[in-house]
């Protein structure tokens, strides 16, 4: 059967599964926008290419399956690389199709050409310039296949305009065709069983033992076997940013987040703990703090599907390459079965004493307002977390609100929360909830964004306003790039460069109705539960509120740069 090439990537995406494509259409692009008109797929348009790019995150994030983005040439391909680097940091499956001018204008800088494939090579896990029409269904193959296996991450088909006019016989490669026509790709999932065996020692013997939870343990499906492994074991476990969620935080194990902005009790039980059980968690700049400083008497488990990762930061004492769903399983049969043959655990009731004795002494705390006084964001967090239904998804921006969303939300299943670790983008929140909420349209979904950040991609709520995605946003408002602001306060004498954002422009409730949302303002604490609760009873349309909180307040505990985890500041 010939069909064009157009008609084949339609095709070959529908065959993937494909239920939802974010995109723009462009020139070089176009011929594949005229067979989606026929084609069961979703398309959603966005209002800027990185929208897309981090709505298919979101979507990613929340359903496990890989996000997928369709845009044209040029400075559209170039408007990818902020999501597209975003995906490959936090190891989010995301299948990315550029339009690119057609061959034989390819390097004669023809109108919107770019070295697409040049320019993303370093933020993709695989990309591929498609030189005729029969290559196509094996290039979106590939290209699903290496995104959802290994250390999962974001590919790139780039297709010449030619390509997809032109004609070619219709097939599809079976599973087998994939593997082979890829033989450096070759992810390692099963794990060592020696290594396997020397953890399982370890972890028996292990005094002060520490669970450290990462994001690969919700990338691999890993929860419910990370939950075996502690309750069977009876080890803490602390869940990095990218984490959370992974282990009920109302579990009597969970120590919560650790990090730059952990809590004090997360913190130290890693800093003092003679084994860390690393699952899925890369030794991330922000969790170590000053290297040479950071859990000095620990051993390491290191378990982690990318081999690349074993040995890059911290030195294990025991490396195992797998799927963290696969190796805790069976360390979890390797330990029952040492117990099964009377193998005796070590004693960690003092362990477990110190943990508590943290945990009372270093709660996570803030000064409530008082009467009249500026409102508390933490307060509006803690406000949003009990009002909204408890199986809420909580998209947030980077910033303050970030952290102080991670700290304050109640995240007891996973895929709940969805953020921007690695890179740290701004603008990620509104389409990454957009694209969440479309990926779980039975869920609430709320994005916790700051005024800055807000500005960057608001534009996409008129996509969620066109499309019918009821998502709602928060904006945390203190009328500055707040965490910039308290890095200047505290580290460089307050003095306040390029920081302050103007408190009354833009004015967001009316931003808010000009894109076709509800704008809500609230300015005091008494205002807060009814703007929430009016804003979770509106599923027609998104809702925008925005609550104008304290400029001065900073996000506690806090390591600062360069310091060592031992010199955590704490609320005063």
């Amino acid at each position: 059967m010939k069909i064009t090439g157009a008609q084949a990537l339609i095709k070959a995406l529908e065959m993937e599964g494909t239920e939802v494509v974010f995109g723009l259409p462009g020139g070089c692009i176009l011929p594949a926008y005229d067979p989606l008109l026929d084609s069961p797929i979703r398309h959603i348009l966005v209002r800027h290419e990185q929208g897309a790019g981090h709505m298919a995150e979101g979507y990613a994030h929340v359903t496990g399956r890989p996000g997928v983005v369709m845009v044209t040439s040029g400075p559209a391909a170039t408007n990818m690389v902020t999501p597209l680097m975003d995906a490959y940091m936090d190891s989010i499956p995301m299948v990315c199709i550029t339009g690119q001018v057609s061959t034989k204008a390819i390097g004669t800088d023809a109108f919107q050409e770019c070295d697409t494939v040049g320019i993303t090579r370093s933020c993709t896990k695989h990309n591929e310039l498609v030189m005729t029409a029969q290559d196509l269904p094996m290039a979106i193959r590939q290209a699903f296949h290496i995104a959802t296996t290994g250390r999962q991450g974001p590919t790139l088909v780039d297709v010449p305009k030619d390509v997809l006019t032109g004609t070619m016989e219709w097939y599809w490669p079976t599973d087998q065709e994939v593997i082979d026509s890829l033989p450096g790709y070759r992810p390692t999932t099963k794990g060592h069983g020696r290594m396997i065996k020397e953890a399982a020692k370890l972890i028996m013997a292990s005094e002060r033992p520490v669970i450290y939870a990462g994001g690969g343990i919700l990338r691999g499906r890993a929860a419910e076997p990370l939950r075996e492994l502690a309750e069977l074991t009876d080890i803490h476990v602390v869940t990095t940013l990218m984490a959370r969620g992974a282990f009920p935080d109302d579990h009597p194990l969970c120590l919560g987040m650790p990090g730059m902005h952990g809590n004090a009790t997360a913190v130290t039980s890693m800093q003092k703990s003679d084994l860390l059980i690393t699952l899925g968690a890369r030794f991330d700049d922000r969790i170590t703090g000053r290297l040479d400083g950071f859990a000095p008497e620990a051993k390491v488990i290191h378990v982690d599907i990318d081999p690349a990762e074993q040995g890059k930061v911290r030195r294990p004492d025991v490396p195992i390459v797998g799927d963290c769903k696969y190796v805790i399983e069976e360390l979890v049969r390797t330990i029952r079965t040492m117990k099964e043959a009377g193998e005796e655990q070590a004693d960690t009731s003092a362990w477990k004493s110190k943990i508590s004795g943290w945990r009372e002494q270093f709660p996570l705390t803030y000064e409530a307002s008082e009467p009249g006084a500026a409102l508390k964001p933490q307060f509006c967090l803690e406000q949003l977390r009990d009002l909204s239904p408890k199986d809420t998804i909580l998209v947030s921006g980077v910033g303050q609100h970030q952290m102080w969303s991670s700290q304050y939300w109640n995240f007891t299943e996973p895929y709940t929360w969805v953020n921007s670790g690695g890179l740290g983008t701004m603008g990620f929140s509104v389409p990454a909830a957009i694209g969440a909420k479309v990926g779980r349209p039975d869920r609430t979904v709320w994005a916790v964004d700051g005024d800055g950040c807000f500005q960057m991609t608001a534009q996409e709520l008129v996509t969620a306003a066109v499309e019918r995605i009821p998502v709602k946003v928060a904006i945390l408002n203190n009328s500055y790039l707040g965490m910039v602001r308290q890095w200047q306060e505290m580290f460089y004498e307050e003095r306040y460069s390029e920081v302050y954002l103007s408190p009354e422009l833009p004015d967001f409730v009316k931003w808010a109705e000009a894109m076709g949302c509800v704008g809500i303002r609230v300015d005091s604490p008494e205002e807060v539960q009814p703007a929430i609760d009016k804003a979770n009873s509106i599923d027609d349309r998104p809702v925008v509120i925005d609550f104008r909180v304290d400029a001065r307040e900073k996000v506690f505990p806090m390591v600062p740069a360069g310091a060592s985890n031992d010199e955590l500041i704490l609320p005063h």
